[in-house]
């Protein structure tokens, strides 16, 4: 957390601009890297960008501009240089002995947010590990405070220096918070077969920081179950509830972390765990913020991440979230939210268009529903009454097993067609035997 005792850090921002971010201008990128600056508790004081092909291998910048950052240093008095883009060990070391300022790029500022943020001991497992294999490459002081048994005889291999041994003791860290990532996945994934089990449709939250989703989780739970606060990276861990959404229906619905643009592989390879809840979602709702000007480009950015985790084709709604202040926009001048087919528009802040919003996650979730006519034994009677439940079918009883045929969810006609071949298998096989063994089962 933010130590309201200490000053703020005085941050000055810098960018090169290269005309390669579709969508952003420097000044755009900037803007947003100030507010990463400001939710971190530093103060901005200043900002410089710079047209460039591309980024100095050295300096980042010009050597020049980055001479000229000494004048700004003496004018504002700024004691860290934040860079928009990922630095180089190289570029970052040559910056800090120029100006004797501490030197961060980015992605180091998105992991100390997140650092900030993390609540649970999940959320806390992952930032480290994204941390050590960001500071992995940039380890220039010692590490071996990580080791609990320390360096000495037996340690170190023959050579070996200081700064090899405590590449040794981070690389070793770094695989065993991966264990413990794993671990994470693979309780993921058994409680999400639980969930299959029950056969209630999931529903995935995703969009930009900010964008307003946790505000939709509580609002359609109807109760605080998800931190909501006007801030980049309010949340981190996944919120999940079930969510009634008219007619009898429900869902799981889950809140997932923000996405950004420029968002580090690092914290990527590392939520991976927690990302992969947008995976197992039947269904997406991509929430953006309609009176966000760059809401185009911050669905650019979404799309690229999802395509990044393999959902980007999945089923999805699109939620045009804070409504209430989309006329506010339009009255500055600003486009109001493009038609997009598969949308709608809501705030989850007052309520409106939530109704609308149920509706078309039903339909959405029903249009997957699938045909199917089957025949399954009377053995499987917990298997009928989940299809009975959850599915809108037809029962013909027969003497030796039920016919069911109608529409039900895909992963209910998997299971079904799975049990209704083992069936038939064996009524053929009890045939060719010349038994009525399979009458029996």
């Amino acid at each position: 957390m933010i130590d309201l005792a200490t000053p703020p850090e005085k941050a000055f921002l810098v960018a090169v601009d290269t005309g390669d971010d579709a969508g952003w201008s420097a000044e755009e990128s900037l803007a947003e890297l100030a507010n990463l600056a400001m939710t971190a508790g530093a103060e901005v004081v200043g900002a410089e960008w710079q047209n460039r092909r591309h980024a100095d291998p050295n300096w980042y910048i010009g050597k020049g501009k980055a001479e000229e950052l000494s004048k700004a240093k003496s004018e504002t008095g700024f004691d860290l240089l934040v860079a928009d883009d990922e630095l180089s060990p190289s570029q970052q070391k040559a910056l800090e002995s120029l100006l004797n300022v501490k030197v961060i790029d980015r992605s180091r500022l998105i992991l100390d947010i997140f650092a900030q943020h993390a609540q649970t001991h999940e959320g806390r497992l992952q930032v480290e590990l994204a941390q050590l294999e960001y500071q992995l490459p940039r380890l220039t002081r010692l590490w071996t405070h990580l080791s609990r048994t320390g360096g000495g005889i037996g340690t170190r291999g023959p050579g070996e220096s200081q700064l090899e041994t405590d590449r040794r003791i981070i690389r070793t860290r770094i695989a065993k918070m991966k264990e413990r990532v794993d671990q994470i996945r693979q309780q993921r994934e058994t409680a999400a077969r639980g969930r299959d089990r029950r056969l209630i449709p999931t529903v995935g939250i995703v969009g930009y920081t900010n964008a307003g989703k946790s505000t939709l989780l509580n609002s359609l739970v109807g109760s605080q179950v998800a931190k909501a606060e006007d801030k980049l990276f309010a949340t981190l861990d996944p919120t999940s509830r079930q969510v009634k959404l008219g007619d009898g229906q429900t869902a799981i619905v889950t809140d997932t972390v923000g996405f950004i643009h420029k968002l580090p592989h690092q914290l990527v390879d590392a939520f991976r765990a927690t990302l992969e809840e947008v995976n197992r979602a039947d269904v997406l709702i991509e929430v953006v913020d309609a009176s966000d000007p760059h809401l185009r480009e911050h669905r650019t950015t979404v799309q690229t991440v999802l395509d990044e985790l393999g959902a980007g084709d999945k089923p999805r709604l699109v939620a045009f979230n804070k409504a209430d202040l989309v006329e506010a926009a339009a009255r500055n001048g600003d486009a109001p939210a493009p038609a997009v087919a598969g949308s709608c528009l809501v705030s989850a802040l007052t309520g409106f268009g939530l109704d609308t919003l149920k509706a078309e996650i039903a339909a959405l979730l029903a249009s997957l529903w699938v045909d199917l006519d089957v025949h399954v034994p009377y053995a499987a009677g917990e298997l009928i009454a989940r299809v009975r439940e959850r599915g809108t079918v037809e029962l013909d009883y027969g003497e030796r097993d039920v016919r069911v045929h109608g529409r039900v969810a895909p992963s209910l006609a998997g299971e079904l067609e799975s049990v209704s071949v083992r069936w038939v298998e064996s009524l053929a096989a009890a045939a060719t035997n010349g038994t009525g063994a399979a009458a029996d089962r």
